[in-house]
């Protein structure tokens, strides 16, 4: 009951009535581009053998790229449909800028957008015209039956007035209006849904021709991965900076002072006990320089990753607070890069499950075989976990993407918690 009551609404809700307004504007605003950017593009073609006529074309191509912003604009206001802008090219001077609209591979395929628009939003217009016009048509015949009626040519040339017929019976009448209204009002129920599907070909259109195509993409990713592994590399130069400025170095200093102080003291001819007693601090210094330079070295590079992966999360999960089980598939062992990044995740995702999950226990699954590593961390926590929420996923994510892997989080509310990633070697 509850389903069908939101299925009445939904036809006059703020998102129903957001994508009317969109197709009733996409249609004529598909036409106008369609009529400009062919009209430039025939003129420019005859003209092409002077130089107006590359002019030409290469504003038809700067108007189909602002069309193409407009679209955009109005997707995402009116449908919330984001679509990324494509990178542009740009030139240096007025030839320079004819020349990159010439060559930008964005704006010709803004180019074949305005052409093939109208063609979509066809669609969508046609299934507004059934789905809202003709319901309330039909829905308010019994006020507007004087205006909805047929023409009909008598046999002796007259011309007569006859009401709206439905297999055959003419709704003129109290009992037979309800065939129309009760038409009108399906019309009215179903509008939104056949508004939606009318409006796929033009999302999927837009989609493809007005945002960055694959390689475009790809750039764009690898761009953003490199700035953020540049970034990652300062902040973990400046940790480790850190932590040797201001836990091993001054470790190492307090053991240079007390080793001058047994000379000292051995010079001044002092007792025996006071010896010991600046040699156990001195050796403690010693010891704890030492504790602190393997957990330095742990965090760039795991000692124990040098006997596998598998072996390397075991280990963790014996360290964890949790009970951790694992369980493992290796059939190729991936490179040494990869097993790092697979064993900081499984680190990372132990912890947030151990601080944040409430979770009593974990369980972890690593498969590696056809030249891709699948880990996974499964927590049953109270869940929750959303990749940017401050969870540390970001992170991973950044960490994973760094060798082109993936991260997904499975997290609803009550968990269980699976996070999985996947990194191919």
């Amino acid at each position: 009951m509850n389903r069908l009551r939101a299925t009445l609404r939904f036809p006059f809700g703020r998102q129903a009535l957001a994508a009317l307004l969109y197709g009733l504007i996409a249609f004529p605003l598909a036409l106008i581009g369609f009529v400009l950017t062919l009209v430039g593009l025939l003129v420019g073609g005859v003209l092409s053998v002077t130089t107006l006529g590359l002019w030409l074309i290469a504003v038809t191509v700067r108007g189909a790229l602002a069309l193409g912003r407009l679209q955009r604009a109005l997707a995402r206001r009116l449908l919330g449909l984001e679509i990324e802008d494509p990178a542009r090219r740009e030139g240096a001077g007025i030839l320079g800028w004819r020349r990159a609209l010439l060559a930008d591979r964005s704006g010709w395929r803004a180019v074949a957008c305005a052409l093939v628009t109208p063609f979509t939003a066809v669609f969508a217009y046609a299934a507004l015209v059934i789905g809202y016009v003709y319901g309330v048509l039909l829905t308010l015949h019994p006020l507007l039956k004087h205006w909805n009626y047929n023409t009909e040519r008598a046999s002796d040339g007259t011309e007569r007035r006859v009401s709206l017929e439905f297999f055959g019976f003419q709704v003129d009448s109290w009992p037979r209006w309800l065939i129309p209204v009760a038409l009108g009002l399906l019309l009215l129920g179903t509008a939104s849904w056949l508004l939606r599907y009318g409006l796929g070909p033009h999302r999927a259109l837009l989609t493809v021709l007005l945002g960055p195509d694959a390689a475009e993409r790809r750039i764009r990713a690898l761009e953003e991965t490199r700035a953020q592994a540049v970034d990652d590399a300062a902040a973990t130069l400046r940790r480790i900076e850190r932590d040797l400025h201001d836990g091993t170095q001054a470790r190492l200093v307090g053991l240079a002072m007390h080793l001058t102080m047994i000379r000292e003291l051995i010079g001044t001819g002092a007792s025996p006990k006071e010896l010991l007693a600046v040699v156990d601090t001195a050796r403690g210094n010693a010891t704890q320089a030492i504790a602190d330079l393997r957990h330095l070295v742990k965090g760039i590079h795991p000692p124990v990753l040098d006997q596998g992966l598998d072996t390397a999360l075991a280990t963790l999960a014996a360290d964890s607070a949790l009970p951790v089980g694992v369980d493992t598939d290796i059939a190729s062992r991936p490179s040494p890069a990869v097993e790092s990044i697979a064993y900081f995740c499984a680190a990372e995702l132990l912890a947030n499950a151990t601080k944040h999950s409430g979770a009593s226990g974990a369980t972890v699954t690593v498969t590696a075989r056809d030249g891709l590593l699948r880990l996974s961390v499964r927590d049953d926590g109270r869940g929750g976990a959303v990749i940017g929420a401050g969870s540390g996923l970001t992170g991973l994510l950044t960490r994973a993407r760094t060798v082109d892997g993936t991260l997904t989080c499975d997290s609803p509310p009550g968990g269980p918690t699976v996070v999985t990633v996947e990194l191919p070697y």
